[in-house]
């Protein structure tokens, strides 16, 4: 997943320069930028964690960044800034960062859960 969330994020930054430089648009394309390249920082972050909610944690932020991500590219797309290729090509590449994401937090918290029951099991 991290070579994917790096990809996106270079391709953030080349939208980013397009709709800035070839659509004169620069508010919702900073939106764009900044929510789409830091889902793959929190990613990298989650590969490094203290723990699995810190792990969790991450991910959890990342899983809310490539949303908000999705969001800005509908709306570039609907206020005709993206047109449907790109727009089409984008939203795949955020859709399955937010699928890997979810697989990855569900993994993490059934993992966590069985921890959890372990433990309780010895105690009891």
């Amino acid at each position: 997943m991290t070579d994917k969330s790096v990809d996106f994020a270079i391709r953030m930054a080349k939208c980013y320069q397009y709709l800035m430089n070839d659509r004169q648009e620069f508010i919702m394309s900073k939106q764009l930028f900044r929510s789409g390249t830091i889902i793959g920082a929190n990613i990298h972050e989650g590969i490094q964690a203290q723990s699995k909610a810190d792990f969790l944690s991450k991910y959890s932020i990342a899983l809310k960044e490539a949303s908000e991500t999705s969001y800005w590219l509908v709306v570039l797309h609907r206020s005709e800034f993206l047109d449907d290729n790109l727009y089409m090509s984008l939203k795949q590449d955020v859709d399955e960062l937010i699928r890997l994401l979810v697989s990855s937090i569900k993994t993490t918290k059934k993992s966590i859960s069985l921890i959890i029951n372990y433990q309780l099991s010895i105690i009891n």
